[in-house]
């Protein structure tokens, strides 16, 4: 009788969870998997940061590029894992009841988190440098980092359940972030924000589910919860408003001042002045661009964008005024980058009567978030000198 009744109650389960339990129990009787489980337990402060540096280490090596299917659909899939661990976390820690099957999974979570955060957070790290220099995008990028230090507090029982939640809210939202514009093929503040307001909504989702299971049963502890979310939303906001968000999914693939600018069939031929001993003292790194009356300036550019995205995207020109301590605009020129090439959406703009000095050509978006940046000196050229320039060429 009780072997029939144990018969029924399987059957009405859900038949996701009695697949899980079908296969944790055939996991159970193997050998090897019982020797994995006896290892991860014994050095089970070991095995996490193992563990989300493996995360890190499958990302460099396998992570594509914003707007790859396979990249998007991994990466949506370590989102959907990383929410059932985190939930499965805090009903463990909450001592909430779970099927034997979900109880036997939750002994994974520590390390499963782990994994998943440092795929995700690795990638994002990836994607953004990518779509800005690393002066542009340097607050940013620190907060991310902050997010793996925050790692080793992750696990203290009182303060867990707020920042597995900010950990996964943060994960949604970045996600997001570059998902949205590839799919919308647009890009901008109202994308930015109605990124943030679903990732809002999901983890809010997540935080009343939990609170009808018990976790955050006290009103202060769930409200706490609610404000965090809201803390993150309005910060990151506040980044992107003062430009310290990289513009993802858009990627500099190549910058670069010429003395001339030809395309022949489908490729470009930039005409680029030889290194000379000069360059080797040139400030800042910057080098130098030997200029003689009647030459043009050019600034040429390599952007790459998902496919069916279009943006607008300019060149601002400026130059250094020692007097006043300050880089001064001279110009800023526009044009339109569609996506979809693997090499980069091409542009060129010029410059003539460009005084010697220091220079520098600041690629951005249309609303002035920095895509990248290329500095050169501009030096009067000896007129005994013969033209140095050779030609490269750019596919």
């Amino acid at each position: 009788m009780s072997s029939n009744r144990a018969v029924d109650s399987a059957s009405e389960r859900p038949i996701g969870l009695a697949l899980l339990g079908r296969l944790m129990r055939g996991l159970a009787q193997s050998p090897r998997y019982r020797l994995a489980r006896r290892w991860y337990h014994r050095h089970e402060t070991l095995a996490p940061p193992l563990l989300f540096f493996g995360g890190v280490s499958w990302d460099v090596l396998t992570l594509q590029r914003i707007g790859a299917l396979l990249d998007n659909v991994v990466l949506g899939l370590y989102l959907l894992l990383l929410g059932g661990f985190v939930v499965l976390a805090l009903l463990d820690r909450h001592d909430r009841p779970l099927p034997p099957s979900l109880q036997a999974l939750s002994t994974w979570s520590v390390g499963a988190i782990q994994f998943l955060a440092g795929g995700l957070f690795s990638a994002y790290v990836i994607y953004y440098t990518r779509s800005a220099s690393l002066t542009t995008a340097s607050l940013f990028l620190l907060v991310l980092v902050a997010l793996l230090v925050l790692n080793e507090w992750v696990w203290d029982r009182h303060r867990s359940g707020y920042l597995l939640v900010g950990l996964y809210f943060l994960a949604v939202f970045c996600y997001l972030t570059f998902l949205l514009p590839v799919l919308l093929g647009t890009m901008g503040i109202w994308v930015f924000l109605t990124s943030g307001l679903l990732s809002v909504g999901i983890v809010t989702g997540l935080l009343i589910a939990l609170r009808l299971q018990g976790v955050f049963a006290r009103l202060r502890s769930f409200v706490g919860a609610l404000c965090m979310v809201g803390l993150l939303f309005g910060g990151l906001v506040t980044f992107y408003v003062q430009h310290w968000i990289p513009p993802v999914p858009l990627a500099l693939q190549h910058v670069g001042v010429y003395h001339d600018v030809e395309q022949e069939g489908s490729a470009f031929v930039l005409w680029q002045e030889r290194a000379s001993p000069a360059g080797l003292w040139a400030q800042n790194g910057e080098d130098p661009f030997h200029y003689a009356p009647g030459d043009t300036v050019h600034c040429f550019t390599a952007i790459y964008a998902p496919t069916a995205l279009q943006t607008r995207v300019a060149h601002r020109w400026q130059r250094y005024v020692p007097s006043r301590g300050a880089w001064v605009n001279t110009d800023r020129i526009g044009y339109q980058v569609v996506g979809g090439r693997d090499g980069g959406y091409r542009g060129v703009t010029y410059k003539e009567h460009v005084s010697p000095g220091r220079w520098r050509v600041s690629v951005e978006t249309a609303d002035g978030r920095p895509i990248g940046r290329v500095h050169f000196a501009v030096v009067k050229a000896d007129s005994s000198d013969t033209a140095t320039a050779t030609p490269h060429r750019y596919p």
